[in-house]
């Protein structure tokens, strides 16, 4: 690894971009090593979800050389694997991300790849299903989905509409090592590759077809009568991201009309200036939603997140709104189909649903209530896709009902490999609107089924150790884990410890580490692919919600120690 300063030099001497080059020429005279060594001190890694980071100047940061370098690689991997290769590109209301999407279709352009690109932002599902729909043998998604505005991101998915393979991402990053940034990327002007038909426009047309096929994947049984009288009432944000339009379109296609935005939050805009942390798993980035429920009074609130993967729900709850859980939605969803599908007579039991290993346990119950088969996978939703791919090839794709993560990502249908919000919020305003004549809000329901089947209650908690020493911290921690086992967490006897890192019932390799409790409860603990944080996931059931919380606070203050 070259010095950082010769880095900095290096980059002075070489960009042609006016406001990096400004920010370099800062850096350089401000004489700030912390900074200095965060912007170069290692290059953004290529990893199957592609890209992403802080936006700036510098190899460890998202910026039009990086791309660019990523993009080339991603050319020479397409030119090796692909006969004349095409690909398809979008992207989410984030800063700098229609500058990224020019400039990596004007290289892919210059390397003859073909790309296909969405002239307006649009979802990461919009993306899978265009991947699909127009058979390109790659996709191309600038967003860094939930991170804060300084970040953008870049992901890449394969020609299933999966995010790609651990193989292709290595094979990418070997050829971006090989490449550099300013001399080897290949490159034309963008307007002209629109000119000669290299770059072209992904019309309307795609989009209505990824709309009804989202349609399809309906399972309401409710008749017109029964809607009619029990209408739903919907107060919606797409925290200034790409879901606006999609979500709207679809749920007035489905009769759902009576929808209230959440004016601050509304219009794309990739400073986020109401929540600092655009994700619907918080309530800060709920809160102007839930302040206009005050006014509004729905029957619940709705929040996708800037690229309309993964979707959020509120509900009233005595005085205050409360906050579904990502693993609680995944049960409702799912018992919800179940149920949809069984009362048509459909036959469960040659049924899959997927989830990942960090997910609710309580899903475990259902498939044993229902019949349906189970699976589980790695943390991420190209994994769940990968299974879908699999039932796909197998021609069993009608056995697959539902996939989600407790982060907040569902998918009910086979048209995208990749987590897909405006699929889930048709979903569960339908569900809504079934409960609803019931009598009942989702946070009701979800307590029936805590009643019905146990009170499995999870927790998910992030640390964050950022900058260079940050990822040497990190490493430290999982092979202490690793050298000194736990024997003992919240008083509880760890009862087994299953190591990923070697690969479990037939996964792909996992740098995750388990901690099985007597009880049923347990710890896993996994850093984040795309961020510099390790998460603690905490799984406890109790025979009450206060017994459950009582262990899940117990489990986090010990899992807190373990990860300092």
């Amino acid at each position: 690894m070259a010095d950082v300063h010769e880095l900095l030099d290096l980059w002075i001497e070489n960009v042609k971009d006016d406001e990096l080059l400004a920010e370099l020429t800062a850096l350089k005279e401000s004489g700030d090593e912390n900074a200095i060594t965060d912007a170069f001190f290692q290059d953004l890694a290529f990893g199957t979800a592609g890209l992403r980071g802080t936006i700036g100047a510098g190899t460890n940061r998202m910026n039009i050389y990086t791309v660019g370098r990523a993009t080339q690689g991603f050319a020479n991997y397409l030119n090796a694997t692909f006969e004349n290769p095409t690909v398809a590109i979008a992207r989410d209301s984030r800063n700098k991300g229609e500058l990224f999407v020019k400039t990596t279709a004007a290289i892919l352009a210059a390397n003859g790849v073909t790309a296909y690109v969405y002239p307006k932002i649009s979802p990461v599902p919009t993306l899978s299903w265009a991947t699909r729909y127009l058979k390109c043998s790659g996709g191309i998604c600038m967003t860094a989905s939930h991170n804060p505005a300084a970040y953008n991101g870049y992901k890449a998915y394969g020609p299933d509409g999966c995010q790609i393979t651990s193989e292709a991402a290595d094979a990418i990053g070997a050829a971006m090592e090989a490449t550099n940034p300013f001399t080897d990327v290949k490159t034309m002007d963008f307007d002209e590759a629109v000119e000669q038909g290299l770059v072209k426009w992904i019309d309307d047309e795609v989009l209505d077809a990824y709309y009804d096929a989202v349609l399809k994947c309906s399972v309401c049984n409710l008749t017109e009568e029964e809607s009619a009288s029990a209408p739903l009432k919907l107060v919606y944000t797409p925290l200034n991201g790409t879901g606006l339009i999609p979500v709207t379109t679809v749920l007035a296609r489905a009769g759902i009309t009576d929808v209230t935005v959440v004016p601050e939050q509304k219009d794309p805009d990739g400073n986020f200036p109401t929540c600092p942390y655009p994700n619907p798993e918080i309530r800060e980035a709920m809160q102007k939603g839930i302040d206009l429920c005050q006014e509004v009074q729905p029957d619940l609130l709705l929040a996708t997140d800037p690229d309309a993967d993964r979707v959020g729900v509120a509900c009233q709850d005595g005085d205050d709104y409360t906050l579904l859980t990502g693993n609680e939605m995944g049960v409702l969803l799912l018992d919800y189909i179940c149920k949809m599908r069984a009362a048509r007579g459909e036959d469960l039991s040659n049924k899959v649903a997927v989830t990942t290993i960090v997910s609710s346990a309580m899903v475990d119950a259902l498939a044993e209530e229902y019949g349906f088969e189970m699976r589980r996978c790695l943390t991420g939703f190209k994994y769940i896709g990968d299974i879908i791919t699999g039932l796909s090839d197998a021609g069993e794709v009608d056995r697959f009902i539902f996939g989600f993560e407790e982060s907040y990502g569902y998918l009910s249908g086979d048209h995208v490999r990749d987590k897909d919000a405006v699929n889930a919020s048709l979903l569960i305003c339908q569900m809504a609107q079934y409960y609803k004549l019931q009598g009942k809000n989702l946070v009701q329901a979800m307590r029936e089924l805590y009643e019905k089947y146990g009170y499995y209650h999870n927790k998910t908690v992030s640390l964050s150790y950022p900058g260079a020493d940050g990822a040497a911290k990190m490493a430290g921690i999982m092979a202490g884990l690793r050298e000194t086992t736990p024997t003992e967490i919240a008083g509880s006897k760890v009862e087994g410890v299953v190591d990923y890192k070697g690969g479990v019932n037939g996964l792909p390799s996992a740098n995750v580490i388990e901690f099985d409790l007597e009880g049923g409860n347990k710890a896993i603990v996994r850093p984040s692919g795309t961020e510099p944080k390790i998460k603690l996931y905490i799984f406890a059931k109790g025979e009450d919600a206060a017994a459950a919380d009582a262990l899940l606070a117990a489990i986090e203050e010990d899992g807190r120690k373990l990860l300092s």
